[in-house]
């Protein structure tokens, strides 16, 4: 089942617990009987699920195999989770290069998905910072690779499908301590979020904004802008692996509609507000907020969630943006969690890897059949009409032409594919 838990899907799992048993079970793979390597689950659509076919899950490969505290560089086993790497890196004053917004992602799945973060305009994507990786391919090649080997940036932003990942080594970055010295700053519209953004890129590593996807008029996409740089002072503690609080059932269905996602949305903003300035956070709440609940894709009931998330260049930007969230706020299904951001202009490695330079929305839809994906169909048009993508490890029905449109290295892709790995995204998009 994926993370938005619309698409389910039963499979043949097998789970190595040690590299040793990894070759027999990857050579087993065919094209007549594909499988797929995956970690913890936390994809939204099909990029991580081979519906009636082999999975390798890939969590009992969770060992750091090295970190040397003196130059940051850290090889780990594909199945560990960002979360055990930071335990490891924070007391010794590293930290990721950069981090999704959940740290229940192994290192395999950040690479497969070259990830991306609030810094992504100041550090690139997780891609940009792997040095090495060992890959194993269903004929029992093994391949050690680097950022100058073709199948290397085949294999970054890949989704799984280029080989089964063993190990990757990535470069880590200091940090004085595990504070971060942010500020809160609201905006009252759409032109006000990008100048604001345009105004404060270069003095924040870390920058994001939380949008009120269903105001209109004069406060169409209203919000509050998180911006934050590594603190000077505080301890070097890490987070508690465990999530404090875990969300215990399906949430029902009627507590979902607009007058709830409005009352939220306003509440928020209006606290948000009230709250603006500046503060001294540990890294745990301003980077993995949605990390404190466990299965808190269940808040979204038992139809579970789309969740939508596209990128458009900076030239087409600002209108694109204005044009979705009117869509959005017409339509009545406003997102409790929308995200707005600008990427950076530093090159991902991969070629299918999503990050490039303009800006992010990302926005969670509750499942209500035919009345959300028609809406995601419009929100389509106006993404390829500017130019822009949707993010594969988010997506769980986009059709084959808006992929191939958004990433046109498709085809030279298709050459690095592993003929025993498959995917329910990939059977879509590619033929």
């Amino acid at each position: 089942m994926s993370w938005g838990r619309v698409l389910r899907a039963e499979h043949r799992v097998a789970k190595p617990d040690f590299t040793d048993e990894l070759g027999a079970l990857v050579t087993q793979l065919s094209p007549e009987d594909p499988g797929l390597a995956v970690g913890l689950g936390r994809s939204y659509g099909d990029s991580n699920l081979n519906p009636g076919g082999r999975i390798l899950d890939m969590t009992g490969l969770d060992r750091l195999i090295s970190f040397d505290p003196i130059s940051g560089v850290v090889r780990g086993e594909a199945g560990i989770s960002l979360s055990q790497v930071l335990r490891a890196l924070v007391p010794a004053g590293w930290f990721l290069p950069t981090t999704p917004g959940s740290r229940f992602v192994t290192l395999g799945g950040a690479v497969a998905n070259d990830v991306h973060g609030k810094n992504h305009h100041s550090a690139g994507s997780f891609g940009n910072s792997v040095r090495r990786l060992k890959l194993r391919r269903t004929d029992g090649s093994t391949h050690e690779i680097g950022p100058n080997d073709p199948l290397f940036a085949a294999t970054i932003g890949g989704l799984g499908l280029t080989g089964v990942i063993e190990w990757v080594e990535f470069q880590a970055v200091r940090i004085r301590s595990a504070f971060l010295d942010a500020e809160d700053v609201t905006f009252d519209n759409v032109d006000a979020y990008f100048e604001l953004a345009a105004e404060r890129k270069d003095a924040a590593e870390h920058a994001m904004a939380w949008v009120d996807c269903l105001a209109g008029g004069a406060h169409l996409g209203r919000g509050v802008f998180s911006f934050a740089n590594w603190s000077r002072t505080g301890w070097r503690e890490p987070h508690r692996e465990h999530p404090s609080k875990e969300m215990p059932f399906d949430a029902p269905g009627f507590a979902l509609n607009p007058l709830s996602v409005g009352a939220f949305n306003t509440l928020y903003n209006g606290l948000k507000s009230m709250r603006a300035g500046k503060s001294h956070v540990h890294y745990e709440p301003f980077l993995y907020p949605l990390d404190a609940i466990a299965k808190w894709n269940r808040l979204y009931g038992s139809k579970g969630f789309y969740q939508y998330q596209s990128v458009v260049p900076p030239g087409t930007a600002r209108e694109a943006v204005r044009e979705q969230l009117k869509l959005i706020a017409k339509s009545g299904q406003g997102s409790f969690l929308a995200v707005l951001k600008d990427m950076g202009p530093i090159p991902s490695l991969g070629m299918l890897s999503f990050p490039t330079a303009g800006t992010t929305l990302a926005l969670d839809f509750p499942n209500k059949g035919a009345r959300t994906l028609k809406l995601m169909g419009d929100l389509d048009r106006i993404v390829l009409e500017a130019g822009g993508r949707l993010y594969p490890a988010k997506d769980g029905r986009i059709p084959a032409e808006m992929f191939r449109a958004g990433f046109p290295q498709w085809q030279g892709f298709r050459d690095h594919v592993d003929p025993g790995l498959s995917s329910g995204f990939w059977k879509r998009v590619s033929t």
